[in-house]
């Protein structure tokens, strides 16, 4: 028998067979089937055999090729990591970088102090010009005082002259 005839035969099986109802499926001896797929398998040319085992081989070098290449540009990686940092330019980089940060610490420190002591000249000056202002104005209120004070007591005087004078107009008019 030939490939051709058991396929022929398979499929003759298949519509012969038994039908499940309301399934579109069919029931099969197993054994029968099997015992067919296998008579396939068996004469089926050696050349698709070694072209299914070509394609599996092909499929597993290429997976080991693909781990050995990131394994391999892991490694080259890491190494271009290392050559970068043992580099001479990449040693006075780190350097320069250094004496660049410590130099911008000494003069934020200097900002700092400067900013303090400018704050401190400011609020020193307005304190003393606050209280030249203050005695300033306590003078002039104390001035603005005496003045009032003696013009109260004129006014005062005089009004107290005017009632002792109209006490005495009245006293004449009886």
């Amino acid at each position: 028998m030939d490939i051709i005839s058991l396929l022929e035969y398979l499929e003759e099986i298949l519509e012969t067979s038994s039908k499940v109802p309301m399934s579109g499926k069919v029931m099969v001896n197993k054994k029968e089937a099997l015992d067919i797929i296998d008579q396939i398998v068996n004469y089926l040319p050696e050349e698709f055999k070694k072209a299914k085992w070509i394609c599996e081989e092909k499929e597993r070098i290429l997976s080991e090729a693909i781990q050995e290449s990131e394994r391999v540009k892991a490694e080259n990686l890491q190494m271009l990591k290392k050559h970068i940092e043992n580099h001479d330019i990449t040693k006075e980089a780190k350097l320069r970088a250094e004496e660049i940060e410590s130099q911008a610490q000494k003069n934020a420190k200097a900002m700092r102090l400067s900013a303090r002591d400018y704050a401190n000249g400011i609020l020193t000056q307005l304190e003393f010009e606050i209280n030249d202002k203050g005695q300033a104005m306590l003078k002039s209120l104390k001035g603005e005082m005496e003045s009032f004070v003696k013009q109260l007591e004129s006014d005062i005087s005089l009004k107290g002259n005017t009632i002792r004078d109209n006490i005495n107009e009245l006293k004449e008019f009886r």
